[in-house]
């Protein structure tokens, strides 16, 4: 209903405060509980957009053990919920603490009501912006194609490709994290594109694949003579890439003597090529990738701080292809289109059988691993259509179990079968529904119940 209260759930063990607080939010629909297993139970019946949480709460109510517990379980059960703390023991580190653990906001006790009421109205309206942006993300993501190419239909990555498209016009440097296998050179190479440095050099190298005495070369040039087999001066690819884009990819692999000298060049924007002593000017945006855990290494002293800080300006986190339902199957057909036509033209798509596995398996090597199996799929196979026997993959029916509560259980597994029903039917409303077995206006009123369209 429309005037239907937003729901706010208040995790409160004193009984004096919890009745003060259900007074002061009678613009709400207040839920109040007061221990951890009452507040679990309460966000999975409610769903509440707000939840304000005592970390002192039985049977640590002189502790944060437990409140930290319940903010943590709350973040891995419906993690856009925006969750207030409050505490009155050690509040600066608390604080921080919480907001490493994903809280929204933290307030001191003694509680002042209409300080936090301000918090809390102010969190709504996050919630409702935030959903607001979801929703046109979906839209925005009814495609297969974004960022000049990339194949996508997921809100997920389709949020990626936006964020990606609002910072290529300037000049910070961005850091992409994401699993091997999830296209981080193609969103580095999108962003140059989508930049003002289109026109310049994309330059890209992989720190990894390059051995430790040869990187500082690869990265900065040398001059002839400048050690044993230089013989010619040579420009490194920091130097290419003047006016353009450099792509570091695993720069987590880039030994620490050699990040000393890439903040450097961070720092002044001048190089020095090797047994050069002449310092050469160089315009270029830094893009880099890694899926080491670089807050890891930094603390174990193999990865420095502040070249973090000067790589991460805007860090972009890339979902594996499992978090992007329905990709599986649009990429698939894009390789198998791609490499019949190269390969094997006789090839003209995929069984049922191979398109139910494609759906079901959980791409742990994400998109290289299911490029690799339709590649392989293609040379092997012996009729018109590739089979699921061509892509040995098993049944590949993998499913994850956890779920907030069974409504959003059956809306996720809806939301599921109806994307990977209009990937393989290419967006055919008539096809989706025989797909599925139900009528064409019982798919309109799903389509418009969990906002998904052709």
């Amino acid at each position: 209903m429309a005037d239907q209260k937003p729901k706010l759930l208040i995790v409160e063990d004193d009984a004096g405060l919890q009745a003060q607080l259900k007074w002061a939010y009678e613009d709400f629909d207040v839920v109040i509980v007061g221990d951890r297993a009452s507040a679990i139970a309460a966000l999975r019946a409610e769903e509440p957009p707000v939840v304000t949480l005592d970390l002192g709460l039985p049977p640590d109510p002189d502790g944060t053990t437990e409140g930290f517990a319940v903010l943590d379980e709350i973040m891995a059960l419906k993690p856009d919920t925006k969750v207030i703390v409050a505490s009155g023991h050690g509040a600066r580190e608390s604080a921080l603490n919480a907001i490493e653990r994903g809280a929204y906001d933290f307030y001191q006790k003694p509680v002042d009501i209409e300080q936090l009421g301000l918090i809390v109205r102010r969190a709504f309206n996050l919630h409702r912006i935030e959903q607001e942006n979801r929703a046109l993300a979906a839209k925005a993501g009814d495609g297969n194609t974004v960022l000049g190419g990339l194949i996508t239909s997921a809100p997920e990555m389709v949020k990626v490709a936006r964020t990606i498209e609002r910072v290529a016009d300037t000049n910070v440097s961005v850091m992409l994290l994401g699993g091997s296998g999830t296209g981080k050179e193609l969103l580095a190479k999108g962003l140059h594109d989508a930049s003002n440095r289109s026109g310049g050099n994309f330059v890209a190298i992989n720190c990894a694949a390059i051995p430790e005495n040869l990187l500082e070369s690869e990265l900065f040039g040398h001059e002839k003579g400048a050690f044993t087999g230089a013989v010619k001066t040579t420009e490194g690819k920091i130097e290419m890439a003047d006016g353009g884009t450099l792509f570091l990819d695993e720069v987590g692999d880039i030994p620490l003597p050699l990040q000393v000298k890439l903040l450097r060049f961070l720092q002044e924007r001048t190089i020095e090529r090797i047994g050069g002593r002449k310092s050469i000017a160089v315009d270029t945006r830094i893009v880099c990738a890694t899926h080491q855990d670089l807050e890891a290494m930094i603390a174990a002293q193999s990865f420095r701080e502040d070249l973090f800080y000067r790589l991460a300006e805007v860090v972009v986190k890339i979902p594996s292809l499992a978090e992007r339902p329905g990709d599986a199957t649009l990429l698939a057909k894009a390789f198998l289109k791609r490499f019949a036509s190269e390969m094997n033209p006789s090839i003209t798509g995929f069984a049922p059988d191979a398109l139910a596995v494609i759906d079901g398996w959980g791409w742990p090597g994400n998109v290289r691993e299911l490029e690799n199996r339709v590649k392989r799929a293609v040379i092997m196979a012996e009729g018109k259509l590739i089979g699921s026997d061509d892509l040995d993959l098993g049944d590949g029916e993998e499913e994850d179990s956890k779920a907030l509560n069974l409504k959003s259980a059956r809306e996720k597994s809806d939301r599921k079968v109806i994307r990977h029903a209009l990937a393989r039917s290419e967006g055919n409303i008539s096809s989706t529904a025989k797909m599925l077995g139900i009528s064409r206006p019982t798919l309109y009123d799903l389509l418009k119940q969990y906002d998904l369209h052709t």
